[in-house]
């Protein structure tokens, strides 16, 4: 699972992307790969591990991770080959989700000017720019589509005939400027042909506003406005400045620390932009602890307990027999897992257990 960071020229993409990177390589214990100029692998902070820590000695610490795509900025035209066009929205059609950069600054540090695309500064005229680039993008798929399903529906094939239900419901909303997203459909396989057209704007979004370095926290009148074209999309917003976050990932902890109290920043804008990637993304964590490492995994929500022990290893779901299941919170009330099993809250969980975010499991199998 990965997420595209998209944005227009000059709105601090690669700042973000760079800052991301870095902090993630200058993370003790924390694994790291630039696997490409433009692809990192990002760990995603998570307290939960060193509150397990604190009570089951342990070599390392791994957390979970995410793949991020640094997307080359995209103008108006783009479903036209403007620009980079095609390998722009090819780009994108890669990726689980988007990351969407929106620049609320006018200038950049120190009062140089960075030239906006337009001319000036609208973070609500940018974001309507891009989801409509995307929109455009996929009217062409419909519009390409239809005629080809249309003749497979005439042998009454069900799924054909989906498709083709999804497509004449697609065609008009995307007409009038809305995003896939925004359209649902009534039946499951109206929904699994759905996810089979590939469409740019059915993606989940997550906007980040990038900020001057005076409004850290986001509350100045752009970043307001782009919070609320997020909360109108059932979407979310996170204030970040990149130059902040650039800095901040250069500094070792202490002086990173004090920085952080000078902003009046809690921890990183960073942190809390992974975090909400990850859960973007649909995703959650389960744990394993012992001696040599405590580590995060990454699982669907909705995830087995069959399906959370292949993400191990394939043998430990094929082989499932049963789960000894415990809460990060049991453990930290009662500070081992002899306590746990004492007080009778290890749980024995089988096939069928729909595992829960901050789960500490042990799997036992058989192959």
């Amino acid at each position: 699972m990965e997420v595209g960071i998209v944005g227009l020229p000059n709105v601090g993409k690669s700042t973000l992307f760079n800052a991301l990177t870095r902090a993630g390589a200058l993370a003790a214990n924390y694994p790291f790969a630039t696997i490409e100029p433009n692809v990192g692998v990002v760990p995603i902070p998570d307290p939960r591990l060193d509150v397990i820590r604190g009570h089951i000695e342990t070599e390392k610490l791994v957390p979970a991770s995410l793949r991020v795509v640094d997307i080359a900025g995209i103008v108006r035209g783009a479903s036209e080959g403007e620009g980079l066009g095609n390998k722009f929205l090819s780009h994108i059609r890669e990726v689980d989700a988007i990351v969407h950069v929106v620049r609320c600054f006018e200038q950049a540090p120190g009062g140089e000017d960075v030239t906006h695309v337009d001319g000036e500064v609208d973070p609500i005229r940018d974001i309507e720019t891009i989801e409509t680039e995307l929109i455009l993008a996929d009217l062409q798929t419909v519009e390409s589509a239809l005629p080809k399903a249309q003749r497979a529906a005439r042998a009454r094939d069900p799924e054909a005939m989906a498709r083709v239900h999804v497509l004449e419901g697609m065609q008009p909303h995307l007409d009038a400027g809305k995003p896939a997203r925004s359209i649902s459909f009534d039946k499951p396989e109206h929904d699994i042909a759905m996810r089979g057209l590939g469409m740019l704007s059915a993606k989940k979004v997550l906007y980040v506003a990038n900020v001057d370095d005076s409004d850290p926290t986001g509350t100045g009148e752009m970043a307001s406005r782009v919070r609320a074209r997020a909360d109108e999309e059932g979407m979310r917003m996170i204030p970040v400045c990149a130059r902040i976050e650039q800095e901040l990932a250069e500094l070792d902890d202490d002086d990173r620390l004090e920085m952080l109290k000078d902003m009046g920043m809690e921890e990183p804008a960073l942190h809390a932009l992974a975090r909400e990637a990850y859960r973007l993304l649909g995703l959650q964590s389960y744990y394993t602890a012992g001696p040599k490492e405590i580590r995060a995994w990454t699982v669907p929500v909705g995830a087995t307990a069959p399906q959370a022990a292949g993400v191990i290893h394939t043998d430990f779901e094929r082989g499932f027999i049963r789960a000894e299941v415990y809460g990060v919170s049991d453990l930290d009330e009662l500070g081992s897992e002899k306590a746990i099993k004492d007080a009778g809250r290890m749980r024995t969980e089988g096939k069928d257990y729909v595992m829960q975010d901050a789960d500490v499991c042990h799997f036992l199998f058989n192959v």
